[in-house]
């Protein structure tokens, strides 16, 4: 059988992180949490102001997550983190070394309007330039998988779990 993993499901803003992360985590049978929920209020403020956040401020947030992910090592969870660079998802990795990546990928124009139609969340569009810009797709040295964020959430995440699910058994 194999050992539930921890699952980052990343992606710019607009991609669905929040809606698709609990339908992967019930489908899996692990628990799921809310990557915005790691950053501190300074983050939250900025972003809600139309100011990307750099590094220095990313830095603690992503600490958060890895630690919560180490928790969950061997037991299994899903957390939502945009993890838009190589140097991010390599300290998460560092932090939870089992880690695997679900990109949440799409066009640039389907995700600015689902952004748009949304309500309740801080991230403004102005900030989807920067997101894009910001972008380093998973490499092939990285354990993940890339899902087409087209379609109803139930099949984008019908679509996370196969692909997962074709990834290899990680080595003991």
């Amino acid at each position: 059988m194999r050992t539930p993993q921890v699952v980052v499901v990343m992606g710019v803003a607009g991609t669905g992180k929040t809606t698709i992360g609990p339908l992967l985590a019930a489908r899996l049978g692990v628990p799921y949490a809310e990557g915005d929920d790691f950053h501190p209020p300074a983050n939250i403020a900025k972003m809600s102001v139309g100011t990307p956040l750099d590094d220095d401020d990313r830095w603690p947030w992503l600490d958060a997550i890895g630690a919560w992910a180490d928790e969950r090592a061997g037991l299994g969870g899903v957390v939502s983190c945009s993890a838009l660079k190589r140097a991010y998802r390599d300290r998460l990795r560092a932090a939870a070394p089992g880690v695997v990546f679900v990109h949440l990928a799409g066009d640039r124009s389907l995700i600015e309007d689902r952004m748009e139609h949304r309500q309740g969340h801080f991230m403004p569009t102005a900030l989807l330039d920067s997101q894009f810009a910001t972008l380093q797709p998973l490499q092939a040295d990285e354990t993940g998988v890339a899902v087409d964020v087209s379609g109803s959430p139930e099949a984008i995440a019908g679509r996370a779990v196969t692909a997962l699910a074709a990834l290899p058994e990680p080595a003991a």
